[in-house]
């Protein structure tokens, strides 16, 4: 009997172990739809030998032809899709359906048991203490930093004038520069040293040196955490005598890694391994995250001038002069921009699918969902849902005039219930921050004849073929 006979033996008893095994599980699961299966592989066949944008583009159309409830089902991995407002609802406002399923695994050797992927009272414990971090007296004090940035950022674009760039890159050294000045108090100048070795670890391919990157990373977050403790203690200030975390930060301009080094669980100072878990989740959070939405809300206002005029009067109403730094309290007032990044990311959400662990059967509108299933919540779909928003491919920041007509829990950009993004208000702040001074600074166009982006989701949006625009300085 050759090799491949065997082989094939081999699945076929693993198959219906399996079957055997998860009797209810399948049962439950038979009752969700989906799209044609293929015997042992399932849906695995839509997706091999295809690219990034390829497997988005058979997802969606899967969500259009089974939605709003339907499952992908692969060897060990099956995953149920969810855009249905009232079943998203009732998943992320439990307080028991908090788990990140085990599609997060793979960033645990860098990030840890941080607050993006911690459970139970690990996570209640860092929500509670990481929560002041982001009170709004902290947050005014990141505004500078944004702004110090922000001008870094638009020199370096002034040397493309004329010429079309992919702007992704560039917009990602700048939040690289301000995240970690606002998480470890440390001046990166990522923008104008891209060959530094922090940046390249950021931005090399972790397959092919993960674990040699990952130990640098750590080893650099590490040597600052070392430098800002040891700041601490000459200054007589430790986790034992310091102010209420609540006051600490108001005070004195503080990063977000000071508040961790002086706070307290259980009587006892966060351990080293526990701020480093915290720092580099923050790093990796408001990085990628905000780096996509600025770029598509880019994107967007170069395809509708009008829209541009409208964010550039709203900036020239609120600072007079264009070339006046905002304050916090600026960018609070800038009503409509905001609602223009709130159009782009319920088109383009930064994190267009999340998921949950189920760990118990969970009954909701009519579906049943099995034990340990994977329910994957999407923005994407959910926003572009002709149901939840009419004519859903227009463009039209009007939508958010009156967020009261926006069904509830069907624009979740940021997640919602317990485990939504804690820094939801920094990163508006900051893509308010940077964009009001990009529109303020330069004409930001498109040329007709270019693509629209190719879209594919990691666990950010992102396009195969970049942004493309050009920047005319105003004058």
């Amino acid at each position: 009997m050759n090799v491949l006979a065997l082989f094939l033996i081999f699945i076929v008893g693993v198959y219906f172990w399996y079957q055997k095994k998860y009797k209810r599980y399948n049962e439950l699961m038979n009752k969700i739809p989906c799209a044609k299966t293929y015997p042992i592989f399932n849906h695995l066949m839509y997706f091999i030998n295809k690219k990034p944008a390829e497997i988005f583009t058979v997802l969606k159309e899967m969500a259009k032809d089974h939605g709003p409830v339907w499952k992908v089902l692969v060897p060990f991995g099956d995953q149920i899709f969810v855009h249905d407002p009232k079943i998203v609802e009732e998943i992320l406002s439990s307080q028991k359906i908090i788990d990140k399923s085990m599609e997060y695994d793979f960033i645990i050797d860098w990030l840890g048991t941080g607050l993006l992927i911690s459970t139970g009272s690990k996570w209640h414990k860092r929500r509670k203490i990481i929560t002041p971090a982001f009170h709004f007296k902290i947050l005014d004090q990141f505004v500078d930093i944004m702004n110090k940035n922000g001008d870094v950022f638009v020199e370096k674009l002034k040397h493309f004038e004329g010429r079309e760039i992919n702007i992704y890159p560039l917009i990602s050294l700048y939040a690289l520069d301000v995240v970690c000045e606002s998480a470890m108090g440390y001046q990166l100048n990522a923008q104008t040293d891209e060959d530094s070795e922090y940046v390249k670890a950021q931005f090399s391919s972790m397959y092919k040196r993960e674990k040699e990157l990952i130990k640098f990373l750590h080893n650099f977050t590490d040597s600052v955490i070392f430098s800002r403790r040891e700041y601490w203690k000459s200054q007589g200030i430790n986790a034992s005598n310091a102010e209420n975390v609540d006051e600490i930060g108001m005070k004195k301009k503080t990063a977000f890694l000071d508040l961790l080094l002086q706070v307290q669980v259980n009587g006892q100072p966060l351990d080293n391994e526990g701020i480093r878990e915290e720092v580099d989740t923050f790093m990796f959070e408001a990085h990628d995250t905000t780096s996509s939405a600025i770029a598509f809300t880019l994107l967007n206002l170069a395809k509708f001038k009008d829209i541009q005029k409208q964010v550039l009067e709203e900036c020239e109403e609120i600072l007079g002069d264009l070339s006046q730094q905002p304050t916090m309290l600026d960018l609070n007032k800038m009503n409509y921009l905001e609602k223009v990044i709130k159009e782009t990311l319920r088109l383009y959400p930064s994190v267009p699918l999340f998921s949950r662990s189920l760990k118990s059967e969970f009954i909701s509108n009519g579906y049943s969902f099995p034990e340990n299933s994977t329910v994957v919540l999407s923005p994407y779909f959910m926003g572009r849902d002709e149901k939840l928003f009419p004519d859903p491919l227009k463009f039209d920041p009007s939508r958010f005039d009156d967020e009261k007509n926006i069904r509830l829990f069907s624009f979740v950009p940021f997640s919602a219930g317990p485990r939504n993004c804690i820094g939801q208000k920094y990163a508006m702040l900051e893509m308010k921050s940077i964009i009001s001074k990009l529109v303020r600074n330069f004409e930001i166009a498109i040329r007709k004849e270019n693509k629209e982006p190719q879209i594919y989701a990691q666990l950010t949006l992102q396009s195969t073929n970049g942004i493309n625009l050009s920047l005319k300085p105003r004058k």
